[in-house]
């Protein structure tokens, strides 16, 4: 099979005309411009080139052939433009699975900025309420990384985001509530809780199996920023992370009795592919921030 630079040694002799030409913009010299010119001869069996007594033309097989060399030249070309662009972070597809409580407050703002600084590069986003879903994805090579809390099973690379505090929720009104409820204060009250696709439900049960008790479900469902209103709503005390609770949450917030937090990380399996690199940097730049008013409850009851 034709080596690329033996095509781009004929596309070079071609358009120039001249073999002494095409030898100085290719930056070789003349005899090994011409060894590659005849190692494409030796493999089509024929010339591609005629030579005169100044310069050189095509022949007839090298007419036939110039566009199929020309297109060869050219997509080596691009892939070269595309693969640094890529390596500079400016082009590409990055897919990315994500909790979906967090893809509003943690993803939302880093892929607002890269769409505004990498316009070329393609986000996709797939959103999930189990970690261990997500630590699939990447294993399979459907997501090139996943935010979210840590799986129960990953071996690759993993970063550290950040931790947020898992806190109670319930509607405004009725009187001060205390500082903190306990988990035995919340196995009291109807649970606003989740469904078993969820992982945050089966970690949240075992928690309170540890602490003595057990959580009632008034209702369930799959999505903790949906647990977050319907227990402002009144349906239940709901347990959710901040990273749920958005800036204009209606509902009052309170810290569990002792604090429960847990960690929110990345996984990748490709931690040196450019793009993954980049956005890993500004996740961990922005980490786990607290929208300021949830902030402002869970301090003024501390």
């Amino acid at each position: 099979m034709p080596t690329l630079r033996a095509l781009e040694c004929l596309v070079a002799v071609l358009n120039s005309g001249s073999v002494t030409e095409a030898a100085a913009r290719l930056h070789l010299s003349q005899p090994a411009l011409s060894h590659q010119i005849a190692a494409l001869e030796r493999e089509l069996g024929t010339p591609v080139l005629e030579r005169l007594p100044r310069g050189v033309r095509a022949t007839a097989t090298g007419r036939a052939i110039a566009a199929d060399a020309r297109a060869a030249v050219a997509a080596a070309e691009r892939v070269v433009a595309t693969g640094r662009a890529v390596a500079a972070g400016a082009r590409g597809q990055l897919r990315i699975a994500c909790a979906d409580s967090m893809s509003a407050s943690l993803l939302a703002p880093v892929l607002r900025a890269w769409h505004r600084r990498r316009p070329e590069v393609h986000l996709v986003l797939a959103e999930l309420s189990s970690a261990d879903a997500m630590a699939e994805m990447v294993s399979a090579g459907t997501a090139d990384l996943a935010l979210g809390p840590r799986p129960s099973r990953w071996e690759g690379h993993l970063v550290v985001i950040g931790t947020e505090e898992i806190v109670a929720v319930s509607p405004q009104g009725g009187g001060e509530p205390p500082a903190a409820v306990t988990f035995a204060d919340i196995a009291a009250q109807p649970v606003v809780h989740y469904h078993p696709d969820n992982g945050l439900g089966a970690w949240l049960d075992e928690i309170a199996a540890g602490r003595g008790v057990a959580l009632t479900a008034s209702t369930r469902t799959r999505q903790a920023t949906t647990a977050a209103q319907l227990a402002a709503a009144g349906l239940g005390i709901a347990l959710v992370p901040t990273s749920a609770l958005t800036a204009t949450f209606s509902g009052a917030v309170r810290s569990l009795r002792p604090p429960l937090v847990r960690e929110v990380v990345c996984l990748t399996a490709t931690p040196g592919d450019p793009l993954v690199r980049r956005f890993l940097e500004d996740l961990r730049r922005r980490g786990v921030p607290v929208p300021s008013p949830i902030a402002a409850q869970l301090t003024a009851r501390e």
